[in-house]
């Protein structure tokens, strides 16, 4: 496959045809008009994936360096990928985001081999976990299933950030925004990080965007998770993650260790949080409950499988999914599901307007 990988993505990198030029030109309107700031579909090569210049000068910019730790959160419904790094006030700040080309399944987490489910929860990745030779160019595997999802006996495996724009249960970022992110982990990881955290979620979890899925069989899942998402929020620092009770914990000291059993009720402990965040998480958790008390319902109207993000979206509307494949793979691996992909179950969820700004940073 290495050999076979190769050879097309000399060719794909090698010819920039007028068809090309075209879709440079309908990319850059795409931009104009708002949407996430790039999407990185630079020309295809074959090379090491390295950080851009343009990368290593944004890392400059925000008092970071490509050493630094790394943290990653996904967002199923936006379609988004960000990456974070700690920067030199010892504080984790965003550093860019990345529009995903393609994810599976629905929301919620994954729970058995062959759902098509992206997975969703807490995860950590070290260096033996990236893959420098995929056939999706370069990946890292997310450690699915995690201890708390095999102890509930959830199954699946090879679940991964990669490239190309194809999922079956992965999470696929183009093979230029794939190399990018590849190079950025891979360098935070060979600089001392031992493993950096992954936190993948169904959406932004604000108060607003959990009440319009009101009712959902994985609300309960869902807040839980928003626990992990507001510790982080608020301090900007990886949540501490533990798993008792069947459940997520979070920020919590046990007497005797980490619990050994996820599915035990949890030993003694007590929270690192200082009082002033566990008053700002608990403030969080009543937001929830008043969102849904006004009236909170399912915005999912239409579903077929997974999601896109707006941007290539529009792309695949005008100018197909074999001229996708083409940009955004140098195998040229077909898009999966593309007619789904067209289909945009989701509608933009209600945000009010003092808070929409506010939202987009957290």
């Amino acid at each position: 496959m290495t050999s076979f990988f190769r050879k097309f993505a000399f060719t794909a990198s090698a010819v920039y045809s007028s068809t090309q030029k075209a879709v440079v030109v309908t990319l850059t309107a795409l931009l104009l008009s708002g949407c996430v700031a790039n999407l990185a579909l630079d020309e295809l090569s074959s090379a090491p994936p390295a950080i851009p210049a343009k990368v290593l000068q944004e890392m400059a910019n925000k008092g970071m360096s490509p050493e630094d730790p790394v943290l990653v959160r996904i967002f199923k419904q936006e379609s988004e990928l960000e990456i974070w790094k700690m920067n030199k006030a010892g504080r984790f700040a965003l550093l860019k985001t990345y529009p995903m080309c393609r994810w599976s399944g629905k929301l919620g987490p994954k729970k058995k081999s062959g759902d098509r489910q992206a997975p969703e929860g807490f995860y950590h990745v070290s260096a033996g976990m990236l893959n420098p030779k995929s056939q999706y160019f370069v990946s890292f595997n997310l450690g699915y299933p995690n201890r708390l999802e095999a102890a509930l006996g959830y199954s699946g495996e090879a679940l991964m950030v990669h490239g190309a724009c194809s999922s079956s249960g992965c999470y696929a970022l183009t093979d230029q925004g794939v190399g990018e992110i590849y190079a950025i982990v891979a360098k935070a990881l060979a600089s001392g990080q031992e493993r950096f955290q992954v936190q993948a979620y169904p959406f932004r979890m604000s108060a607003e965007n959990i009440a319009a899925h009101a009712g959902d069989e994985n609300m309960q899942f869902w807040r839980v998770l928003k626990d992990g998402y507001d510790s982080f929020v608020l301090t900007k620092q990886p949540p501490k993650v533990s798993a008792c009770g069947a459940r997520y914990r979070f920020n919590m000291e046990y007497d005797g260790g980490e619990p050994r059993d996820p599915l035990a009720a949890c030993p003694p402990g007590r929270s690192m949080a200082d009082a002033t965040l566990q008053a700002q998480l608990a403030d969080e958790q009543k937001k929830v409950d008043k969102a849904i008390a006004d009236g909170g319902s399912p915005s999912v109207l239409a579903y077929l499988d997974g999601g896109m993000h707006s941007t290539f979206r529009a792309f695949l509307k005008k100018q197909g999914a074999g001229e996708l494949a083409k940009r955004v793979s140098g195998i040229q691996y077909p898009v999966s599901r593309p007619e789904a992909a067209l289909a945009d179950p989701f509608e933009p969820l209600p945000r009010r307007p003092a808070q929409s700004q506010a939202l987009r940073q957290n």
